[in-house]
């Protein structure tokens, strides 16, 4: 997709005088235009459950919340963490935190930081091996009891690899496409975005260019599809 997507934008640049997008510049444009559709996901999720709960009859709203859940689906990892001095270190491309685990089957309980020390104050509430909790804090969770070292896996979202479109130089000529190199990545978002990925980069070419008809352009592609998203 993402050789489609540079050949629209380079199109509708060219078309217009805008100026050269170079093949750097345009996989840095790509890069953030993919992370803001990404993170868009996650606040269409929470606006279409509130649509759903409001109008529970309409069973398009599921369809959209279903469709949207999937393709959240798709950037989910499980992974066993890390143990270092008394953490246990995240992923470094988590981006939103679903369960951890405790040797596989047991849920662990998070519990926020102002919380945890009224928790192991007491003998009732503190945290056990059979009901172990944790605290979040950066990029590091705490598990307690703080016994428990080792057999935390977590199932998190991880944020989109960087798209890179990648080529292959020609002596007096423009840079031909090569899918097959080493750092190739194509964009991880579905192929029903491609409009909408044109449309941001665009706008991102068009403030780095300080080109008001290109960024306009864009923001206009930009509105047409969220309208035709409903």
């Amino acid at each position: 997709m993402i050789n489609s997507v540079k050949s629209t934008v380079m199109s509708v640049a060219n078309k217009n005088n805008f100026g050269y997008i170079t093949p750097e510049d345009f996989n840095l444009y790509a890069k953030q235009a993919q992370l803001d559709i990404f993170e868009d996901y996650f606040y269409q999720y929470n606006n279409w459950i509130i649509r759903q709960n409001n109008r529970t009859s309409n069973s398009s709203y599921a369809n959209i919340v279903k469709n949207i859940e999937e393709v959240i689906e798709t950037f989910s990892d499980t992974v066993a963490l890390t143990y270092s001095s008394g953490e246990f270190v995240l992923p470094s491309d988590y981006y939103y935190l679903n369960t951890i685990r405790y040797n596989n089957t047991k849920e662990v309980d998070r519990v926020s930081q102002s919380k945890v020390l009224n928790l192991l104050a007491s003998n009732l509430t503190s945290p056990s091996i059979l009901y172990p909790s944790y605290t979040l804090e950066g990029d590091n969770i705490t598990v307690y009891p703080s016994s428990i070292i080792a057999n935390i896996k977590a199932q998190y979202i991880r944020v989109p690899l960087d798209p890179k479109w990648t080529y292959m130089s020609l002596s007096g000529g423009e840079p031909v496409f090569y899918q097959n190199a080493n750092d190739y990545q194509d964009f991880e978002l579905p192929a029903t975005d491609e409009p909408l990925l044109v449309a941001k980069i665009l706008q991102y070419a068009g403030m780095s260019i300080r080109e008001g008809d290109l960024y306009t352009f864009g923001n206009q592609e930009e509105m047409k599809n969220k309208q035709q998203e409903g």
